[in-house]
């Protein structure tokens, strides 16, 4: 069927292009006219035309007689164009997922070059200072002398600095190398307003001895972190808890969620200052309440800003 199909068009092509021609022909020598066009781009009209018309007989023939070629362009490519739409949004979360991973791949590659050169600097001599180490720390508030001010703590962190990789050097000169773009910012956002930490971080890591140290700054508002009597994370310790065992696990975790409450909220103290023997006061609670539970609450002795330290102590309270 598909054969005689195909030589039917064929004859039925060859049969009406001459006659297209023809027709053009004796229209372009009648010098027949379409809405005002010379007769002979009149004449190529009409051969154009009939192409067309020669193609869509063919068409049509097609859809009359052949279901394949019916079934092909009502329902498979309709189909097929819902297909590549659908696989187009599911390689959307692909895309993501492989746009992660290469960052992931970035990251690790630079960790490793780190990595590569940390060791390469150990090689070398004695390391004093590591890579982002915060060198020095200082309050800084805004006032018409800040230019001044931050002056004094540049100087300042130089020097302590130099006692830290020069120690033995009499000469005084600074080893601080700061980019100018970042002194500008400090004191573009410093005379804002506001109170401030400013953290004097390494950009590199620096051996004993060497003549420059490279630092970058951080500047952090200077909020406050927690305040006296505020109770910052607590727990329960259960009848099952009460050994001195479950007891020091309890204390140590709990102080962890603690450390880790005020990191949250901007404190950069690494440590938390405990106050009083108080394992010993839950202990000496236990031996005469050995079937109660209790809830420990780390509690906070003082305000503490950013930069201040974090004072607390526990109380034990009876359920």
């Amino acid at each position: 069927m598909a054969w005689i199909l195909i030589v039917f068009l064929i004859l039925l092509g060859g049969l009406i292009a001459p006659f297209g021609d023809l027709l053009g022909t004796k229209i372009g020598k009648a010098r027949f006219s379409i809405y005002k066009l010379r007769p002979k781009k009149t004449a190529t009209i009409v051969t154009i035309l009939t192409g067309g018309f020669i193609s869509a007989i063919s068409i049509g023939l097609l859809l009359l007689v052949s279901e394949e070629f019916r079934q092909r362009l009502f329902v498979d490519i309709p189909f097929l164009q819902k297909t590549l739409d659908e696989s187009k949004k599911a390689l959307v979360p692909l895309q993501e997922e492989r746009k992660k991973l290469e960052d992931k791949i970035n990251s690790k590659e630079k960790q490793l070059n780190k990595l590569k050169s940390d060791v390469k600097e150990f090689r070398r001599g004695k390391v004093v200072i590591k890579r982002d180490q915060t060198l020095f720390i200082a309050d800084v508030a805004s006032n018409p002398d800040i230019k001044l001010d931050l002056g004094k703590i540049f100087n300042s962190a130089d020097k302590y600095v130099q006692t830290i990789v020069i120690p033995n050097k009499k000469e005084i000169k600074n080893i601080l190398l700061w980019r100018p773009s970042d002194i500008s910012e400090i004191e573009r956002v410093t005379t804002k307003g506001g109170n401030w930490i400013l953290l004097i971080k390494s950009a590199t890591n620096v051996l004993k001895g060497d003549n420059f140290v490279f630092v970058y700054p951080e500047l952090l508002q200077n909020t406050i972190i927690v305040r006296k009597g505020e109770v910052i994370t607590s727990e329960i310790l259960g009848e099952n808890d009460l050994d001195y065992k479950n007891i020091n696990l309890t204390i140590k975790t709990l102080l962890g969620k603690t450390r880790d409450k005020i990191k949250s909220r901007g404190s950069i103290v690494n440590e938390i200052t405990t106050r009083g023997n108080f394992i010993k006061k839950i202990r000496d609670g236990l031996k005469m309440n050995q079937n109660i539970k209790y809830q420990l609450e780390v509690v906070s002795l003082k305000d503490s800003k950013t930069a201040d330290p974090i004072i607390v102590d526990l109380n034990i309270t009876k359920l």
